[in-house]
């Protein structure tokens, strides 16, 4: 991965003329981020389906048409994730979707194991936890309110979450995926085996613990900023989630989780609390 001396340059996912020109100078890896998030991709299907599903597929038809097979490092989400199958949910169960949003990102996967397959790239796939305390405002994602419920308290503002305390949840901080991503990237092809797919590390904490792990980090007040008020659409997308599982193949490739609940609101306190 050479560093780049030119300005950023912008282009939109679903139009493949931008993407072609945008991928043109070619590059050693490419980190292909870009998503329609789960809330959004649930209430509006074209907008998923363009960006989660076509958006992807004009990235990896523009990378096969260079001819390169630089390494391509894709977010996919633990929302692949779901029904009847047993706990703890490893890297080869089965994914059954059961959201739009999911059913995308399990294209994605297939689609980058394939490319990689043939050649065409030399694709890692990281199915991310859910990223918390995450900077800036609320998003449409249905796990928005997973970082609201710390970030904004530690601001000063109030917060709403939609779920009970006890409510489980897979997490990882924005400063631990950061690094596993750039891991991801340097892995060799030959030690990922013949899935390039893998859930990145993380852990599982209840609602109730990530309020006292803010509590412990920053005392009793943000904690009083933070209402319980159900909300009947949130719950039933985050309700089919699934949040005990088993990173074996990503711890053993050198991928990280976060010691403590404490070091995630450490981190944003650090590296994204505004000034």
């Amino acid at each position: 991965m050479r560093p780049s001396t030119s300005p950023p340059r912008r282009a939109t996912i679903t139009d493949r003329a931008a993407v072609d020109a945008l991928i043109a100078p070619g590059f050693d890896a490419v980190f292909l981020l870009a998503a329609v998030v789960s809330s959004h991709a649930e209430a509006e299907f074209e907008d998923g389906m363009n960006v989660n599903l076509h958006g992807v597929l004009g990235v990896l038809e523009a990378l096969r048409l260079q001819g390169r097979a630089p390494v391509l490092v894709f977010t996919s989400s633990l929302a692949v994730f779901g029904g009847e199958v047993p706990d703890p949910i490893r890297d080869w169960t089965i994914p059954n979707p059961q959201t739009s949003y999911g059913t995308q990102k399990a294209i994605g996967e297939l689609l980058v194991n394939d490319y990689s397959r043939r050649g065409f790239v030399d694709g890692r796939t990281l199915r991310l936890p859910t990223i918390s305390v995450r900077p800036g405002r609320p998003n449409r994602a249905a796990s928005s309110f997973m970082s609201s419920i710390i970030r904004e308290p530690l601001g000063g503002e109030e917060a709403v979450c939609p779920v009970d305390p006890d409510f489980k949840h897979y997490y990882l901080s924005p400063r631990l995926c950061v690094e596993n991503l750039i891991r991801g990237a340097e892995i060799e092809a030959a030690d990922l085996g013949r899935s390039r797919t893998m859930i990145m590390p993380g852990r599982t904490l209840t609602i109730a613990q990530m309020i006292e792990a803010m509590t412990a980090v920053a005392g009793p007040e943000p904690a009083k900023l933070i209402r319980f008020e159900d909300d009947p659409a949130i719950r039933d997308i985050v309700s089919g989630w699934r949040f005990d599982y088993d990173p074996a193949k990503a711890l053993a490739l050198g991928l990280k989780a976060d010691d403590s609940f404490e070091d995630n609101v450490r981190h944003y306190l650090e590296d994204d609390r505004p000034a």
